[in-house]
């Protein structure tokens, strides 16, 4: 297969190789992608914030490394975005907020954004995110409406759909996001990458999300292997967050090649409650047929559960109230229209429906705990629809008043806490991306890789 020759479109693995054989240097990485940032983001709307100039001096630092056989990390030099919810120091991190003062200070890095600068990776920028995070499309009243490289007239999705935007159209090889409730996986689908939620708490994060058990951060690549390594960085320990799990004993980047051959794959089309938009459910199917055909056990079963988008959506309002308590006085009046009606829905609930909703999660844990005794992973789609036209909240002319309304395959993982990967399985006619969705048991992260890999590879042959 022949290797892409312009760093733009080159993936992490394919960069570090490159540096390796001395065939191109970080600093070139590094220019041709802010050059395809440079020309590009304009129509697109992925990032934020860039800094050039910090970059290079990065790209510069990394090079000299190279150049004296001593890299500093598993993808040294490799260029990466991060969605502007995560504290980078010396940046602003507005969360797609006008309440947010940029003048900061800012001199405090996350967990995610400190693990990426121990390994030597190149931060390029911040990419955009919808206010504080809390809708699956990617607008805000800051940084305006981000869009799909596939068709600019239509969504990245969201809420990571600035990072999703910047991965598919070549302005960085990975980025990492975050998921309360589908935003890595529903913006890869719609822009045809990888996007991986491991388990929750995998990825330690700082400060604390006010979306609570629900949140998640994940990285966001072209393929699976880019995904894993950059998921052996982002797992190392951060003693910030007190609810992180344990060290892996293993790396992602082993297990992602374990043979998965004969395990048994639960294929849900519809969890028992989903409709499908008729072309996408076709492709998946296909894709699934053919997983079954390359020694995948593949046996129709749904997990058994209905649907509990009024138990997310009452947490999900919870968690925005909070967040939004902290802003300054006026900042009702200035959010996004669709947050504030969160907003005031989130303050009216009471103690005793949260714990309710609360339950409700854990009994989808429990449930999803038990089907995996009989079943390794579940597949189903991603999203049931392809991406539609920008700018709007749901579908326009759908008759749907809320986002979970058309998110139904991914925020009950969020309930569950479970590790679960979309990876691109085809197109509509219409040339739209659609994703196909891999599920594992709690701290089965390496699993769902394994598996999605070898879809990967079985799908691409």
């Amino acid at each position: 297969m022949n290797r892409p020759t312009d760093p733009a479109a080159m993936t992490a693995v394919e960069l570090v190789s490159a540096y390796t054989a001395g065939a191109l240097s970080p600093v070139e990485a590094t220019e041709a992608i802010l050059a395809a940032i440079a020309e590009r983001d304009d129509k697109l709307n992925a990032y934020c914030l860039v800094d050039p100039d910090r970059a290079l001096v990065q790209a510069k630092e990394s090079e000299g490394r190279w150049q004296a056989g001593h890299a500093r990390g598993l993808l040294d030099g490799v260029p990466i975005s991060i969605k502007d919810v995560f504290l980078t120091e010396g940046w602003p991190t507005r969360r797609g907020s006008t309440s947010i003062d940029p003048a900061g200070p800012w001199p405090v890095d996350s967990p995610v954004a400190a693990r990426v600068r121990e390994d030597g990776m190149v931060l390029l920028g911040k990419t955009t995110t919808p206010e504080i995070a809390w809708k699956a499309v990617t607008d805000s009243p800051l940084t305006g409406v981000t869009r799909n490289p596939v068709d600019p007239a239509l969504t990245a999705g969201g809420s990571s759909g600035g990072s999703a935007a910047a991965v598919a159209a070549g302005l960085g090889p990975v980025s990492v996001g975050t998921d309360g409730g589908g935003s890595v996986r529903i913006p890869a689908s719609f822009c045809g990458i990888v996007g991986f939620k491991p388990t929750h708490g995998r990825i330690p994060l700082y400060p604390a999300s006010p979306f609570g058990p629900l949140a998640h951060a994940g990285p966001m690549a072209r393929t699976v292997e880019d995904a894993a390594l950059l998921m052996d960085i982002l797992s190392l320990p951060d003693p910030r967050d007190p609810t992180a799990l344990a060290p892996t004993l293993t790396t992602f980047r082993s297990q992602m090649q374990r043979d998965v051959r004969g395990i048994t794959v639960a294929w849900s089309p519809t969890l028992g409650f989903v409709d499908v938009d008729p072309e996408v459910a076709a492709i998946v199917e296909r894709a699934v047929t053919r997983l079954g055909e390359a020694e995948l056990r593949v046996v129709p079963a749904d997990p058994g559960f209905g649907d509990p988008r009024e138990a997310f959506e009452l947490l999900w309002a919870v968690g925005a109230a909070a967040m939004l308590a902290s802003f300054p006085p006026g900042a009702r009046e200035q959010v996004d229209p669709g947050l504030r009606q969160v907003w005031d829905r989130g303050e009216s609930i009471g103690g005793v429906d949260y714990l309710a909703a609360r339950d409700v999660a854990a009994g989808i844990g429990i449930a999803m705990g038990l089907f995996h005794t009989a079943y390794d992973v579940l597949i189903t789609p991603t999203m049931p629809i392809p991406a539609f036209p920008a700018g709007h909240d749901v579908p326009p002319d759908s008759g749907l008043t809320s986002w979970p309304q058309w998110t139904p395959f991914t925020y009950p993982f969020n309930l569950s806490q479970q590790p679960a990967i979309s990876i691109p399985v085809g197109t509509t006619a219409a040339g739209l991306p659609v994703g196909l969705q891999i599920v594992g048991p709690r701290h089965s992260d390496d699993l769902v890789l394994a598996v999605a890999r070898y879809a990967e590879y079985v799908l691409a042959s």
